[in-house]
């Protein structure tokens, strides 16, 4: 197990077989599957989708869920590190699970009708199936409850008019989970189906970061779905902030994976290059480093070992979710420029990967809300002031 480490504190003995398990396959799949194929991929802007039944046949989407919903079945611990070791190949890779298990399947797991759970949830548990999720618009994003997309009732259907911006896998997916504003200011749900009259979908170009990921936009006009799309057990804006909950749960996981691909592999280099007659790693400076970022990896791994275990047991809120996700951003984001320093010139170019991870680290730092709104939701809770509020 020495190849998933650097594990300062002993971690791996508070994790059970199975859990070390998962792990190792998760760890197995992206070095043989995933990594020969990232930088071609990275490069040009795509993303490798004829991995997506792979990773459904390994549980890899919403495993948490029970196999009933399309999941695996498995502990909030395991799929952490199972996001873990996804991140730790790529954003791209990650993002596009956290996806599928985390905003769609999870929501239809937890408010769609039986019927819905039929249609869906065993296809996008095992990738035959792609969805997305339609929340942030071009003009609203850390304020979901100002969304302008709509929903009106017209006999037994609904009509959906508006547009829905940075949709992960938007483009490529057979169905979206969108959420619109109702007559009543009230914000439902509905599931959207590719292909229906109305709703078209484009993707984003020029691209910096999280180039192996499809990123689109969603559009909207006079589209018309019947009542049994909607979403029925849930009103407000409860249902896709709990849906946030779980994808931030799996970022926090995820930030450790890329930080530890930093690591290593600054690490490796720095023990081999030498300059002066003797390896960088053995300059002082060089070692300072090296003592900040595996102090700082080893915080985020407890951080998250902890936060798994509390959700495993129920008891896990969304303000811990938030600051585990916005720690563990900054760290990530630190550890990436560190290890891009140690890697000199060489770590601008696509043969060593921080620099691939550190530009796909501006995304995470600000999407699935932004650093800024996670230290707001972390200081109303400990002051009971609400600093967002107008």
């Amino acid at each position: 197990m020495k190849d998933l480490g650097p594990d300062f504190y002993s971690i791996t003995d508070l994790l059970s077989e199975e859990e070390l398990l998962i792990q190792k396959t998760a760890f197995e799949f992206v070095q043989t599957e995933f990594m020969p194929l990232i930088n071609d991929h990275y490069e040009n802007g795509t993303f490798p989708l004829d991995l997506a039944t792979k990773l459904g046949d390994l549980g890899f989407f919403g495993s948490s869920l029970p196999h009933s919903s399309g999941g695996a079945g498995v502990s909030n611990v395991a799929y952490g590190l199972i996001l873990h070791e996804l991140e730790r190949g790529d954003s791209g890779l990650r993002s596009f699970a956290s996806v599928q298990g985390s905003l769609v399947m999870y929501p239809i797991h937890k408010f769609g009708s039986d019927e819905q759970k039929e249609k869906w949830l065993k296809d996008l548990g095992s990738g035959n199936k792609i969805g997305c999720f339609g929340l942030t618009e071009p003009n609203f994003g850390s304020n979901p409850g100002g969304m302008i997309t709509n929903c009106k009732k017209d006999g037994d259907d609904w009509i959906l008019n508006g547009n829905k911006m940075w949709i992960t896998n938007g483009s490529i997916a057979d169905v979206a989970i969108v959420w619109a504003n109702d007559e009543n200011n009230i914000i439902r749900g509905f599931l959207v189906e590719k292909g229906t009259e109305g709703f078209s979908s484009s993707d984003v170009h020029g691209k910096l970061s999280l180039r192996a990921s499809i990123t689109s936009e969603l559009s909207f006009s006079d589209v018309r779905v019947p009542d049994s799309s909607r979403l029925p057990h849930i009103e407000g804006l409860k249902g896709p902030l709990s849906c946030l909950t779980q994808a931030r749960y799996g970022i926090a996981w995820g930030m450790v994976g890329a930080s530890i691909d930093c690591y290593n592999t600054a690490l490796t280099y720095a023990k081999e290059r030498k300059q002066f007659s003797k390896p960088i790693a053995a300059y002082q400076l060089t070692q300072l480093k090296f003592a900040d970022m595996i102090t700082d990896i080893t915080e985020a791994q407890l951080l998250v070992y902890r936060l798994g275990r509390l959700k495993d047991e129920g008891k896990m809120t969304f303000q811990q979710v938030s600051l585990a996700k916005r720690n563990n951003c900054v760290i990530a984001r630190d550890i990436a420029r560190k290890c891009r320093e140690v890697l000199g010139g060489n770590g601008i170019t696509v043969d060593y990967s921080p620099i691939r991870h550190m530009a796909n680290i501006e995304s995470v730092f600000t999407y699935e809300g932004t650093h800024e709104m996670h230290s707001l939701i972390v200081g109303e809770h400990e002051t009971g002031i609400a600093a967002y509020d107008s």
